[in-house]
């Protein structure tokens, strides 16, 4: 079976370029040839393209792949209109070439405790490492290899636990800063390891004198929704997974309003983050509620209740985060049902 694919390749050059661009290909390629192929593809009809011969992993459609990986998995899957990026578009020297000294550099705030082995595992996770979601938020961010690594070596050699906690404990770019989230292509879940890790530190909750006027503040900065129905209005869901979004979307499309969608609708939005690294999940929400809003919602339906319980009580910080107002109403699924209802009873 054959492909037909529309490429939207990543373009940069360190040494020639100021800012990165696009260009678009088409190509035909058999299910079982690797994503490797698509790379060499767009090389043939471009030389200016560039990408790594070992360690290849880049990005399609925001997932971070192998470049083993086959271009019919990755159809099947995403689809044939295709979007090419660096794991880390800020690291790019050329292209997908990637700087990658960070990756070893990360690993020497645990070499004193690693074994042979231990390294082997980290080495490992190399793609994992640069599919951390929190380096879209935190350049400096410490990377979720190197927090799996801290718990596989304090499960083997308890002794170091103390030192290895310390080791990845920096107060903003630690183990604090990590809520965790799969963005390999292929699957790999390991929020057990993180909470494990979360569960060893002891921290003291951060009360301050300011919560209640914040809260006054947050309730005031939120916008309502005023109409009686929502026929004609453009209506986006925000549920943190994806579990929940077709039903949402089915309520609204039943009840007269269009579907908005948006690339953060399923993304964690900093709640695990609050009393431990409030600065990052503010920035984590204030970027979900504008993506919703740029993506042309007019109402944003949260799924879920400790997403909109956090959006709320926090809503003037989280405008503050991001230095913008975000004029954009937001409504519980309960009260987004109650909504509908009204209007069928009507």
């Amino acid at each position: 079976m054959q492909h037909t694919l529309e490429v939207r390749a990543f373009f940069f050059n360190a040494k020639t370029d100021y800012l990165p661009y696009y260009k678009n290909f088409k190509m035909t390629l058999d299910a079982d040839d690797s994503v490797e192929k698509i790379l060499a593809e767009v090389k043939a009809q471009n030389e200016d393209f560039a990408y790594p011969t070992e360690k290849l992993i880049f990005k399609i459609n925001d997932l971070v792949v192998l470049g083993s990986e086959t271009v019919g998995n990755v159809a099947n899957r995403l689809g044939t209109s295709l979007q090419i990026d660096p794991v880390l578009s800020y690291r790019s020297n050329h292209c997908l070439i990637i700087n990658d000294d960070d990756f070893m550099q990360k690993f020497e705030l645990l070499a004193d405790y690693a074994s042979d082995e231990d390294k082997a595992y980290y080495e490992s996770l190399y793609a994992l490492h640069y599919a951390s979601e929190t380096y879209k938020f935190s350049h400096d961010y410490v990377g979720d290899a190197i927090l799996l690594l801290a718990h596989r070596i304090i499960a083997n050699a308890p002794e170091h636990k103390k030192a290895v906690l310390e080791a990845i404990s920096d107060p903003y770019d630690g183990l604090v800063a990590c809520e965790y989230e799969n963005n390999l292509f292929n699957a790999a879940f390991h929020t057990k390891e993180i909470d494990d890790l979360n569960a060893m530190i002891e921290r003291k909750e951060k009360k301050c004198i300011l919560d209640k006027v914040t809260e006054t503040m947050s309730k005031k900065a939120l916008h309502t929704f005023d109409k009686e129905n929502i026929e004609g209005t453009n209506v986006a869901c925000y549920a943190g997974d994806s579990g929940l979004l077709d039903e949402i979307h089915d309520k609204i499309l039943a009840n007269g309003g269009k579907v908005i969608d948006f690339p953060r609708a399923t993304k964690l939005t900093g709640v695990s983050l609050l009393g431990k690294q409030d600065n990052l999940a503010f920035l984590k929400a204030a970027r979900t509620l504008l993506n919703a809003l740029d993506s042309g919602a007019e109402l944003l339906v949260v799924a879920k209740t400790s997403n909109m319980e956090m959006m709320t009580k926090h809503f003037a910080s989280i405008q503050k985060r991001i230095g913008r107002e975000i004029p954009l109403p937001l409504i519980s699924a309960k009260d987004f049902d109650a909504l509908c209802q009204k209007e069928e009873v009507a």
